[in-house]
């Protein structure tokens, strides 16, 4: 029986929430072994000059772990 684990990470970008999160499935890919799923817990966006500069999503992404 397959055991899971979740854990939380961070990802930002300066285009959309679309791409912050499109960029921290790609990096959790890269460095973790038998990814299998994310899930947006939070969005948040930070602000200069009375526009948006940079948006962030934390994802809570599940990988199964190695026998």
């Amino acid at each position: 029986m397959p055991v899971a684990k979740v854990t939380e990470l961070s990802a930002t970008s300066t285009q959309s929430f679309e791409d912050a999160i499109q960029q921290g499935v790609i990096r959790a890919c890269k460095t973790l072994r038998n990814f299998r799923s994310a899930w947006v817990k939070e969005h948040r966006v930070a602000v200069q000059n009375n526009q948006i500069s940079e948006y962030q999503v934390n994802l809570l992404v599940t990988f199964v772990l190695d026998d």
